[in-house]
């Protein structure tokens, strides 16, 4: 069985999408990372519709792609005009890349109502497009737009306009279901009588065959579904981006694709060995992209393999399968439990297992910190957003936890003069090992003055703290109930060079809520150093010992 072709769309459908935008250089480093992940072609923009485009291409041609094959994109030739004379046609010659991508329409809709043509003309448009650039020794890619509303609409022309790519002498033709409303069932059908038609039409010709491909978008929520059941139906060609991006709802998502043709389908479209690096793939755009990854992205989400249900962590440690469909290792995720007021005595005991947090020898009933977690989720707290918050609590309630530093006061001023912007004064007090430390910062709000003014106080006994940095930071202002007052619950995510965290407050005072929360950030990742360092000295002690 053939291998399903990989075309990511990521650099060019995919900053269609809402607040998505790369620079040429960042497209560059994306491209380079999805040829080294093992997609087969790169769609990397339009080049001749923006300066952005233009410049990525100029830095693609110093770039070597191991694997992929880079590919450019446009419309067919405007109508009345042959190739030769069109810019757009002309840029993707002058791109260089070794495919190109090329649309036009299915759609006796759009050819008469939106391109103002006849259809006659557009066939032509088609065919002429197609056959100009493989007489410039392209490998074209020919994306018939639209073609399950124009087949829905009228099926004989939708059909010939796929002939006119086919006589121009495309490599594929690409099923686009750009308006993203059909269903998987009509995907299905469609794709089938596409495939045989072509089929038929060249064996008749003597000519050789056509690949098929697909592509979606998800405006019913059905993109991956609808490009499984393409390929069901025969295509060979799936295209996609990385996390879903693109216009409106976005397209296809790869990250769920990529693993349903290896894992479910027993399709190979990417070495075995990259499958496992899917997770970090998928968090290495969305940064770039800088888009807060969605937890609930199936296979690569952070929630993907969580469990938060007592009996569900319970099945889970004894088989785990019995509530995970597949190893999250196979794709670079990991398990994760969650501990909140549904929690049982499964999930605190796989959580101490996971942290090292040795329950057994303490003498400690793990029923307790279910009890303590349910009170403070009853005060607003949720461990399950802030798994720093949830060590640093079992191992206070375990008494492993010693602080590093304890806070005596602090005093914040916020200060607004007519037409300037606000400013914010800190002055803070805490006691580390065993010395007191009196700090001030300022700056333009007050959360980022208690951060620099802790900072200062813990610096020149704890060095390193400049590669920790809060990357997220979010306040919840909860509803009073039963004649309580309104509450604040804020939640800070944090990073270092290997590692990220989150940690939670909660008070009536938004400012006491974010120091609660930062103040745990700074305490673990400061005992994590602790540990750490613990860990790598006993390793040593035990290779002398050896010695």
């Amino acid at each position: 069985m053939e291998d399903i072709l990989l075309y990511d769309t990521t650099l060019r459908d995919g900053t269609q999408g809402a607040n998505i935008s790369f620079t040429s250089e960042e497209k560059l480093l994306i491209a380079r990372r999805l040829d080294d992940f093992g997609i087969h072609y790169i769609e990397g923009g339009w080049p001749g519709s923006n300066p952005r485009d233009m410049r990525f291409f100029e830095l693609a041609k110093k770039t070597e792609f191991k694997q992929a094959r880079l590919t450019s994109f446009a419309a067919t030739r405007r109508p009345g005009i042959s190739p030769q004379d069109d810019q757009s046609i002309q840029a993707l010659i002058e791109s260089e890349t070794p495919a190109v991508a090329i649309f036009g329409k299915s759609w006796d809709l759009h050819v008469e109502q939106a391109l103002r043509t006849t259809l006659d003309e557009n066939l032509a448009m088609i065919r002429d497009s197609v056959e100009y650039l493989k007489s410039k020794g392209r490998e074209v890619v020919y994306d018939a737009e639209q073609f399950f509303d124009g087949y829905k609409s009228n099926r004989h022309y939708a059909l010939q306009t796929l002939y006119a790519a086919v006589d121009g002498g495309a490599d594929f033709i690409v099923l686009c279901d750009t308006n993203g409303g059909s269903l998987p069932h009509e995907i299905d059908l469609i794709t089938g009588d596409v495939h045989n038609k072509l089929e038929e039409k060249l064996e008749r010709e003597g000519k050789a065959p056509v690949k098929l491909g697909i592509h979606t978008h998800n405006d019913c929520g059905l993109a991956v579904a609808n490009s499984i059941a393409a390929i069901q139906a025969g295509a060979m060609m799936v295209q996609g981006t990385i996390n879903g991006y693109g216009e409106r709802t976005g397209n296809a998502d790869l990250t769920s694709i990529i693993p349903i043709l290896c894992l479910k389908m027993n399709r190979q479209c990417v070495p075995a060995e990259s499958l496992a690096g899917l997770t970090d793939l998928a968090r290495f755009v969305s940064e770039t992209a800088n888009m807060t990854p969605l937890n609930s992205r199936p296979f690569v989400g952070k929630n993907a393999f969580a469990h938060k249900a007592g009996v569900h962590v319970n099945a889970v440690m004894k088989v785990t399968k019995s509530y995970e469909h597949m190893d999250p290792e196979l794709v670079g995720n990991r398990r994760r439990v969650l501990v909140s007021d549904l929690s049982g005595k499964s999930n605190i005991e796989f959580k101490a297992k996971e942290f090292g947090v040795e329950m057994e020898s303490k003498d400690f009933d793990s029923r307790e910190l279910v009890s303590e977690i349910k009170r403070l989720e009853q005060e607003g707290y949720q461990f399950d957003m802030a798994e720093g918050s949830f060590r640093l609590l079992m191992e206070r309630l375990t008494e492993e936890f010693k602080p590093l530093f304890e806070l005596e006061s602090f005093r914040i001023t916020v200060e607004k003069d007519k037409d300037e912007p606000c400013s914010a004064h800190a002055i803070l007090k805490v006691r580390v090992r065993g010395n007191k430390e009196v700090t001030a910062a300022d700056g333009a709000e007050p959360v980022s003055v208690i951060d620099k003014a802790l900072r200062k106080a813990l610096s020149k006994y704890f060095p390193g703290l400049e590669t920790m940095k809060p990357v997220d930071f979010n306040i919840r202002m909860l509803n009073g109930r039963e004649g309580r007052p309104l509450r604040a619950r804020v939640l800070i995510e944090t990073r270092d060079q290997d590692h990220s965290w989150s940690t939670m407050g909660v008070s009536e005072n938004i400012i006491e809520a974010s120091w609660i929360a930062l103040a745990d950030s700074f305490q673990y990742k400061l005992s994590k150093e602790i540990r750490e360092r613990a860990g790598e000295e006993s390793e040593m002690a035990a290779g002398a010992t050896n010695t």
